[in-house]
């Protein structure tokens, strides 16, 4: 009997073993079919809420692999929901593919646009909806082949930049009974660590004044533009009197159309973040009476449109140790000598100061725990404050780059974009296995989940009941 105990602790931990191998193996051998597949999205992008064919790229390959998919949820037409299996757990990946627009970038390490003030990937959502799609693939063939159970989803969420996406399918319901959520991003460096974002509230405000011709007869305009300029002073000022890890930016998206004509209309589009969502609401009404206050003293008319607002990420350190564990097993982007000297090429286009180098895309970053939200924002937050969500970045750019770049396209056009898309696919494949094959981690996780967000939790979307803005691209 001991020898038949010591044989299956030795025999169970080299079949598990084999069956990631072989599971690693396979996704290595797909890494051009899914680098294709990136390619394409690549290659045309398209903007929030408009990913029609990215959209269906991926919707197709889901189906052909055997998931059964439910396309236009939420009242999104680009979104959709990809099932496998059935019963618990129920562990949902995440994808997306939108691009950003005035971006665009050939696949090259100097700027060259493609079109000229075209739209690009300069966030690497191509590479992000693929991978996603990817591992949701592969964690379903390893739980046919071995009579898995659980429900494994992929979410098909557009519009993430600026659009939030996420927020009308966590409305919707689509999320009630998940117990895990994964997502990923694409960046210039490998980590799985428990960190925030900050929430985010972005507002259009529109001026309506009385046109005049400027020199004639400027006593009868009432100037929209006079609004908007009166409008953003007041924010500026404001800047001084809010907490320090604020962020507030804004454009003017019309100012007018001749200096000569007294402007009856014009219109400025404003972000406010903040690490804590209850904050954001506050700056926000104070931006809301500097604006009816620039109406006022302008004699114009004011209205504003929220257009998109998202919580601030709430880590889950159960579910990241889990997935740093795989990180750090899969390990970081190896460049070629090629890829190396694109990389150099790269790094002579960054600011003075930027300390990176091309053997920085093997590293892993050490694991951390941060509550505290910074850098940018993301409608993966209201995801994680509803199901205990965990994420990490890849190396798919160059090191030293910052998203929203020409040179983020530009790598994420390339063999290195892939190979930092594949390690994505792996960390996501592993952790995803770990947790149908431990089911009871998405209870702690629960608990976790529950213990930061606080007694009496209730979910109120900062978008409040308006529909996803489906023409905000346009």
């Amino acid at each position: 009997m001991k020898r038949i105990t010591t044989f299956l602790l030795v025999f169970i931990p080299f079949l598990a073993f084999a069956q990631e191998e072989a599971i690693l193996k396979n996704l290595d051998a797909k890494a051009d079919f899914y680098g294709g597949i990136a390619k394409q999205i690549w290659s045309n992008p398209e903007l929030g809420y408009l990913e029609t064919q990215s959209s269906l790229l991926l919707q197709k390959t889901l189906t052909d692999a055997g998931f059964k998919v439910q396309a236009g949820v939420a009242e999104i037409p680009t979104a959709f929901v990809a099932e496998y299996g059935s019963g618990n757990p129920v562990i949902g990946i995440m994808a997306e593919y939108d691009a950003l627009p005035g971006v665009s970038q050939s696949a090259s390490p100097f700027k060259d646009p493609v079109v000229e003030g075209g739209p690009g990937h300069a966030c690497g959502h191509h590479l992000f909806g693929t991978a996603s799609v990817a591992a949701g693939i592969s964690v379903m063939e390893w739980m046919k082949e071995n009579k898995i159970q659980g429900t494994l989803r992929v979410y098909g969420t557009p519009a993430e930049e600026g659009g939030g996406g996420k927020v009308y399918i966590a409305r919707a319901g689509l999320i009630k009974d998940v117990d895990v959520m994964m997502h990923w991003h694409p960046g210039s460096d490998n980590e799985a660590g428990a960190t925030s974002s900050l929430a985010n509230i972005s507002t259009k405000f529109r001026f309506y004044g009385e046109a005049s011709h400027a020199a004639a007869a400027p006593e009868r305009g009432k100037s929209s533009l006079d609004a908007v300029e009166a409008m953003n002073f007041m924010v500026n000022l404001m800047r001084e009197h809010v907490p320090m890890e604020t962020r507030m930016h804004y454009v003017i998206t019309r100012g007018g159309e001749a200096p000569n004509v007294v402007p009856a209309f014009a219109e400025s589009y404003h972000y406010v973040r903040h690490p804590d969502a209850m904050v954001v609401k506050e700056i926000f009404a104070r931006m809301v009476k500097a604006a009816e206050g620039a109406a006022l003293g302008t004699q114009t008319r004011m209205e504003y449109e929220v257009i998109n607002g998202v919580y601030n990420l709430l880590p889950n350190e159960t579910l990241a140790r889990i997935m740093q564990k795989n990180l750090e097993k899969i390990g970081g982007v190896v460049y070629t000598e090629e890829e190396k000297k694109f990389a150099e090429e790269i790094m002579k286009t960054f600011p003075a100061g930027v300390k990176a180098s091309p053997e920085d895309a093997a590293k892993i970053t050490p694991f951390i725990v941060n509550e505290k939200g910074a850098g940018g924002s993301t409608d993966v937050g209201d995801i994680s404050w509803l199901v205990p969500t965990v994420g990490l970045g890849t190396a798919t750019w160059v090191p030293g780059t910052s998203a929203h770049t020409w040179q983020a396209v530009a790598a994420g056009g390339t063999s290195i974009g892939q190979k930092g898309m594949m390690v994505a696919a792996k960390t996501m494949t592993l952790t995803a296995m770990d947790i149908f094959k431990n089911p009871a981690v998405t209870k702690t996780a629960l608990d976790e989940l529950n213990r930061r967000r606080g007694d009496g939790f209730v979910y109120d979307a900062l978008v409040g009941d308006r529909k996803a803005p489906l023409d905000y691209r346009k």
